[in-house]
């Protein structure tokens, strides 16, 4: 069976910055401050901004030598001004989230541009989220004969986990140990995490669901209702705990909305529905706010949701991995990487 890699390049990106960052600028809040000590990042004897490139490089080589995947595909953000803001008219969209670091910023630019050099396929647009692109390419190429890998930090990847479609989640030791020990001896052996990198956390649907109290398939209905701070994803104000007991029971937001329809604004069928919600383990009825709240949640729910038929003109054999060593080198001699030059010499 072959292996597809899809990497969230703009979450290891970034992830790769922030851990490799001096700490005179990590734990600095005042952004001038933080400034001042930009020439303390790892960078090239030309001035090229290299700790984010590096950090992810030696990422991307841990994972070839562990897994060797047969095909691979690299998956960035390109604008903020997706269609969640252009056509859902959601401007709310991810605006709380401050400006990219130009450190950062320029080598978002060098390492697109590095691994389209070395022969790897990387998918961004102005209208969609690398998620997107994720999300469309796992719709496309997931079956029972190809075991598909999305590797990410982001916690709305949850909603593509499946039979056929696993999440490596970028964890810290501390985390991965955790859960390791509260999901490696009922869900699957130990040998599945000696075959993958240290940094990361396979997620099954069974493991998503013990972790969110949902399976796969109601990731993006509870995101919905509980909303999402970190992408300005509202939900439903006042409205949290409730989520998981309705979704497991009533499996959508259209069939919670239905059950409340139902009532027709009787106060005594309305009684029922709360105390029904009772039993099934709902114990604050958020029956006002959801009716007050319909509009918001719809409008999460569309958010949310990756888009997964991005009409892409590509087959899996445009995906196969193949490096091109003698670019890569080059690309290491460019950026003053002597030591990855060294770990790829011995791939040879």
């Amino acid at each position: 069976m072959s292996k597809f890699m899809i990497i969230d390049g703009s979450s290891m990106l970034s992830t790769s910055y922030y851990g490799n960052l001096p700490r005179t600028i990590l734990f600095e809040k005042d952004e001038e401050k933080r400034k001042a000590h930009y020439d303390e990042i790892l960078h090239t004897s030309d001035g090229r901004y290299t700790n984010a490139i590096f950090t992810m490089l030696k990422t991307m080589l841990s994972m070839y030598k562990k897994v060797k995947p047969d095909y691979i595909a690299f998956v960035f953000d390109k604008s903020r001004d997706t269609f969640r803001r252009t056509e859902l008219g959601a401007d709310f969209y991810k605006a709380n989230r401050s400006a990219t670091p130009e450190p950062l910023k320029e080598q978002y630019i060098a390492m697109e541009n590095i691994l389209e050099r070395i022969g790897c396929k990387v998918l961004m647009d102005d209208r969609y989220e690398a998620d997107d692109f994720a999300a469309s390419l796992v719709d496309k190429f997931e079956s029972p004969e190809q075991e598909i890998y999305v590797i990410t930090k982001d916690h709305d990847y949850f909603q593509l986990v499946s039979n056929y479609t696993r999440m490596w989640r970028v964890v810290d030791r501390k985390k991965r140990e955790q859960l390791e020990k509260k999901y490696i001896s009922s869900y699957m052996g130990r040998e599945v995490y000696e075959a993958i990198p240290t940094n990361v956390f396979e997620y099954t649907p069974q493991i998503v669901l013990g972790e969110e109290g949902v399976l796969p398939e109601l990731i993006v209905p509870l995101l919905a209702i509980q909303g999402d701070p970190g992408d300005g994803i509202p939900g439903c104000k006042g409205v949290k705990a409730a989520a998981i007991p309705l979704l497991n029971e009533y499996g959508s937001i259209e069939e919670i909305y239905a059950a409340i329809e139902e009532c027709q604004e009787d106060a005594k069928k309305e009684k029922e529905l709360v105390a029904f919600w009772k039993e099934i383990g709902v114990k604050v009825s958020p029956l006002k706010k959801l009716k007050a709240g319909k509009e918001e949640v719809l409008l999460s729910q569309q958010l949310a949701q990756m888009k997964r038929d991005i009409a892409l003109p590509y087959e899996i054999d445009d995906f196969a991995f193949k490096i091109d060593k003698e670019e890569l080198e080059k690309i290491l001699i460019e950026y003053e990487m002597n030591s990855i030059q060294k770990e790829i010499a011995k791939l040879k």
